[in-house]
């Protein structure tokens, strides 16, 4: 599992750039954005509720809208494994 614990030259280079080069910084960046959000809104149920709610939702339109497709067009390229 990839965690938010990049090097600090990462980091740096990150805030500097915005270029996002490996999952590890990507999870820096949510990180990063979660904890402003606590931050600002106060930590609480409702907080932590919104931000998985708004997790979820994220992930599931990603699938939705992305990934599904892309599983879609392997199936059709490579076979399907299911009889």
């Amino acid at each position: 599992m990839t965690m938010p614990y990049i090097p600090d030259e990462s980091k740096n280079n990150l805030m500097k750039t915005g270029h996002i080069r490996n999952a590890g910084e990507l999870n820096f960046i949510f990180t990063e954005m979660l904890q402003a959000y606590i931050e600002d809104k106060g930590e609480s149920y409702q907080t932590y509720n919104d931000i998985m709610g708004a997790l979820m939702g994220a992930m599931l339109e990603l699938y939705r809208r992305k990934i599904s497709i892309y599983e879609d067009k392997k199936m059709t390229e490579n076979g399907d494994v299911y009889d």
